[in-house]
């Protein structure tokens, strides 16, 4: 939760209309692609992050990451792993060029409203000291009281908490089984076992 907030240089800004951006989830082998070319460019480009501290591990046990693109490009990402009770957010990063305009804001909130859908009330997350104003302003969080800051990456970090409501129609144990099914954050729409079970039209 780090990396995308400080403000470019005038110069570096890149005027971007919302209509050319989107934020989608990662499924495929080309979206983690892009999910780990981004990630690598701000936190091992700009933070001289090591390799092994980056890719920890998580990516592809427990997660869900999301890509925020402008056009067909890949500019921002965040990762949400999922617990019993709670969803952490993680790896927050937009490209430098593309940040100081309305991407900050869709990719979280994308990630927010995620969570919320999944029928989560509880967030964390871990944000240097200096962005501590930016996430309470945002989005209400709040700095864990009894928890200590801690460090890594030569990073210092608190915890922060977000209380979220879910929904009225977020999914649930007792959701309909074919939503259930259906790809992650795509719940609205018919799955392609749902299309599977539709009788084929054969003319005579």
């Amino acid at each position: 939760m780090n990396a995308i907030v400080k403000p470019p240089a005038p110069e570096q800004r890149t005027a971007l209309a919302v209509q050319d951006m989107r934020v989608v989830v990662a499924r495929t082998l080309n979206d983690l692609v892009q999910v780990a070319t981004v990630r690598a460019l701000v936190y091992m480009g700009e933070q001289a992050c090591p390799f092994d501290e980056e890719f920890d591990g998580n990516d592809l046990a427990g997660a869900t990451h999301l890509l925020l693109k402008v056009r067909s490009e890949p500019v921002g990402v965040v990762r949400l792993r999922w617990f019993a009770g709670f969803a952490k957010l993680e790896r927050l990063a937009i490209r430098k060029e593309y940040r100081g305009g309305p991407g900050l804001m869709m990719l979280a909130n994308a990630a927010f409203e995620l969570v919320a859908r999944k029928g989560y009330r509880r967030l964390m997350g871990h944000a240097q000291p200096r962005l501590v104003a930016f996430w309470k302003r945002a989005f209400d969080g709040w700095v864990r009281p009894g928890r200590p800051a801690f460090s890594f990456s030569g990073y210092e970090y608190v915890e922060m908490e977000f209380a979220l409501e879910p929904p009225a129609d977020a999914i649930g144990i007792d959701a309909d089984p074919l939503i259930l099914l259906r790809p992650e954050g795509d719940w609205g729409r018919p799955g392609a076992l749902e299309r599977a079970t539709e009788p084929l039209c054969i003319s005579a």
